[in-house]
């Protein structure tokens, strides 16, 4: 079993779409995979790291260009996702768990594939979240995700390269992983078709009784029937911030 330690750069350039017609159906498109493929034992047994040219989007979004230093004029000689997918593939091996930073960069790896009409069976399903486990590390709370970069500073692992890059990324997340690996780091499976389910709280009922008490115990006397309607009333409107400024 090897574990493949990857990262992603994403392009989503609205503007640039080849085809708007399908607008709600395009991913973050992937313009760089880098991975570090570590062995049992933790050692860095190969790197993979290419540029890919992008065909859901015409032109990189400048923000993208200033945080990654890719620009649209780099990919434009660049093989295709189909054909890097493949590259990915015979790099990462069929017993492979993928480890990467947060959940963005596998679920994107998937739904990119899914765009282009890959088989989705030869990636590799196994996962860990390394994100996940340096937050209980470091007991931050999960709700705030620590950034890749702070964990490499608390961590005091020597910075060589700029962040941002998908194979320095990588080995930056490898060499964490590498830091805070215990037994118990569970090996999960993803699944592409899961949604997560939408969390619905109950519909809370206003406790009048409550409400015209408290006005009552405030004014120190019994409420008019009137005064109680206008209470209630001004309540349920002030709830709905329609009078906010």
């Amino acid at each position: 079993m090897n574990f493949v330690v990857f990262d992603s750069e994403f392009n989503q350039n609205i503007k640039a779409l080849t085809n708007s017609d399908k607008r709600s159906v395009y991913p973050f498109e992937i313009i760089q995979i880098g991975a570090v493929k570590l062995d049992e034992s933790f050692n860095a047994v190969g790197t993979f790291n290419r540029l890919v040219k992008p065909t859901i989007y015409s032109s990189i979004l400048p923000f993208i260009t200033k945080l990654t230093g890719i620009e649209t004029e780099q990919l434009m000689d660049k093989e295709t996702f189909p054909s890097v997918f493949s590259e990915f593939i015979n790099f990462a091996g069929v017993d492979s768990v993928l480890c990467m930073w947060g959940m963005s960069d596998i679920k994107e790896l998937f739904r990119n594939s899914s765009y282009h009409g890959l088989d989705l069976t030869l990636l590799p399903k196994r996962y860990i979240n390394i994100q996940h486990h340096a937050s209980a590390y470091f007991n931050s709370p999960q709700k705030n995700p620590l950034r890749l970069q702070h964990v490499v500073e608390l961590m005091n692992i020597p910075v060589s390269s700029d962040f941002h890059d998908a194979l320095n990324d990588a080995y930056y997340t490898a060499e964490i992983f590498k830091r805070l690996y215990n037994s118990s780091v569970e090996i999960k499976e993803y699944d592409p078709d899961y949604v997560r389910p939408r969390i619905i709280n109950p519909r809370k009922k206003i406790d009048t009784e409550g409400l015209l008490q408290q006005f009552e115990k405030m004014y120190q006397r019994e409420l008019t029937p009137e005064e109680k309607s206008i209470i209630i009333l001004s309540y349920k409107m002030g709830k709905t911030g329609q009078f906010l400024k």
